[in-house]
């Protein structure tokens, strides 16, 4: 009989998914690949991980380039801080590390934008050490195979699950073992109701075993998202539209309309849109209504339009012409009033 890693790694060879970096033993690539799929389906990251490498093929290329430009590269791919981090942290290399990323897990962590997770994915896969790389994927796995039923709130549940995982991962293929735990984790082995029948480690999980594999791993609630209203207005200027880059930490380096918080009639909206961005708009008008959900918070949006023909915004507020906004990096928040900036302004630029 094989042995459980043995059993794993053949089904693997067999089954294992096909990605644009699968394969790869550069660490940089990796460790754009793991960046991008955190928090990420791997469906998404698929179409962004190329063009990005086309933007940066290599460490250096990012590190040398500005932050609006890495952000470009990764619009609508959310989560922003991944990229703010992520280009940091190449700078970090390269000021640091003479452009080359070290190789192992541990120093890895001290680099920005490498947490536990990616320095193992890179450590493993590009590196050949020896360590787990624990995803969400992998805490449902080895939970399972191992019938740890403790809930995930406890921190001592976590350093368990972190020693079983770094206990799983053997001496040949660390790479492969980790990335075949992540594919089952996300196929056979997936949330609610695993496939256990056709598993190739069903002969050694504890949780098949005892019939209550879909109740694994014990994970506390997640908060319902909080509601925040907001206005967010579309203020033209001939065939221009008012926009700022974002200094607020959600969305950070993006630009966005004007905005303000709660649903408020026209008039109040006008007096406030005024003291926001120091011009005098006309009364706006309703034009729709967006909504968008961030992991803690979900946007309820109703969309304006008005606009101000007179006197200079107040300081980083700029009226931005349709050929202009396509070069910034904009968010997905943002794509209602976006389509709608860019029918108007189209509109306008064909009269």
């Amino acid at each position: 009989m094989l042995s459980e890693t043995a059993a794993l790694l053949a089904w693997y060879d067999l089954h294992r998914r096909t990605m644009p970096w699968r394969g790869l033993r550069d660490p940089y690539a990796i460790w754009v690949s793991e960046t991008m799929l955190q928090q990420t389906r791997v469906e998404t990251v698929l179409g962004y991980f190329p063009r990005f490498m086309e933007a940066f093929p290599t460490l250096a290329d990012l590190a040398r380039a500005e932050e609006a430009e890495v952000l470009k590269q990764w619009e609508g791919l959310g989560y922003y801080s991944r990229a703010r981090h992520l280009h940091a942290g190449a700078r970090q290399v390269m000021a640091e590390y003479g452009g080359q990323l070290p190789q192992t897990a541990a120093a890895l962590e001290k680099i920005t934008g490498i947490g536990p997770y990616t320095a193992g994915a890179i450590a493993s896969i590009a590196f050949g050490e020896r360590v787990p790389a624990v995803d969400g994927n992998v805490i449902r796995v080895v939970s399972r195979l191992r019938g740890l039923r403790d809930s995930f709130a406890l921190p001592e549940t976590r350093r368990t699950l972190q020693r079983l995982a770094a206990e799983l991962v053997p001496e040949e293929r660390p790479g492969d073992f980790n990335q075949a735990l992540m594919d089952l984790g996300a196929g056979l082995c997936a949330p609610g109701t695993p496939d256990c029948s056709l598993c190739p480690l069903k002969g050694f999980c504890a949780a098949c075993a005892s019939g209550d594999a879909e109740a694994l791993p014990n994970l506390p609630q997640k908060k319902a998202p909080k509601d925040l209203p907001y206005d967010v207005t579309l203020i033209l200027r001939g065939n221009m539209v008012l926009m700022r880059c974002r200094t607020e930490r959600l969305l950070q380096g993006l630009w966005v309309y004007p905005m303000t918080a709660g649903h408020q009639e026209p008039e109040a909206l006008q007096t406030a849109l005024e003291k926001q961005t120091g011009l005098k708009p006309s009364l706006p008008r309703p034009i729709g209504e967006a909504r968008h959900t961030f992991t803690h918070q979900r946007w309820l949006m109703r969309l304006w339009l008005t606009s101000a023909e007179e006197g200079s915004p107040a300081s980083g507020w700029r009226f931005i012409t349709l050929k202009e906004m396509q070069a910034l990096a904009l968010p997905t928040a943002m794509r209602a009033p976006i389509l709608k900036v860019r029918q108007l302004l189209e509109a306008l630029d064909s009269e």
